[in-house]
């Protein structure tokens, strides 16, 4: 059975069962998370934009945090048949995309800290992290496909990762 593509965009979270290829554009600072259960022939994914979202109103759509990103996803694929011993997360972004004479630390080091904050939250939940392609400063497109659960990083500059 061929494989639907499903194309994520800034801030988008999905879960969505086998056969699939699940893709999210321009990562730069932000993270793509990708988090599947191979047994139960389910995959998720998120484009995650910043941290986290305490002191914003609740109107944010949930993806675009990583605070609330990770713990939805996770929720997504337990309704969907997985379990979290069975769920395995793969990462790619977090790069450092700017260098502004003037600009602040936290400005700067955005993707730093969605990679850090992504980490934590999957830790927390139990999720192993078997693959990350994260840092530098250049932007990465992903690729996730249920025919293989292989993630695809194309990074500017750079070529094709296979994590």
């Amino acid at each position: 059975m061929a494989e639907n593509s499903v194309v994520l965009g800034m801030a988008d979270l999905l879960v969505m069962p086998a056969p699939v290829k699940l893709i999210t554009l321009g990562l730069g600072s932000c993270i793509g998370l990708v988090v599947f259960d191979s047994f139960a022939k389910v995959a998720g994914m998120a484009h995650i934009m910043l941290p986290d979202s305490r002191g914003l109103r609740g109107s944010e759509k949930v993806g675009k945090f990583a605070d609330t990103a990770v713990p939805a996803l996770i929720e997504e694929m337990l309704k969907k048949g997985a379990t979290r011993p069975r769920i395995k997360a793969k990462i790619a972004g977090g790069a450092q995309m700017f260098s502004l004479p003037g600009a602040s630390a936290e400005f700067l080091t955005v993707g730093a800290k969605n990679v850090k904050e992504t980490k934590t939250k999957l830790a927390r939940l139990g999720i192993a992290l078997v693959a990350a392609d994260t840092g530098g400063n250049k932007g990465r497109t992903i690729e996730f496909s249920t025919s293989n659960w292989v993630l695809k990083v194309k990074t500017l500059g750079k070529g094709i990762t296979e994590i």
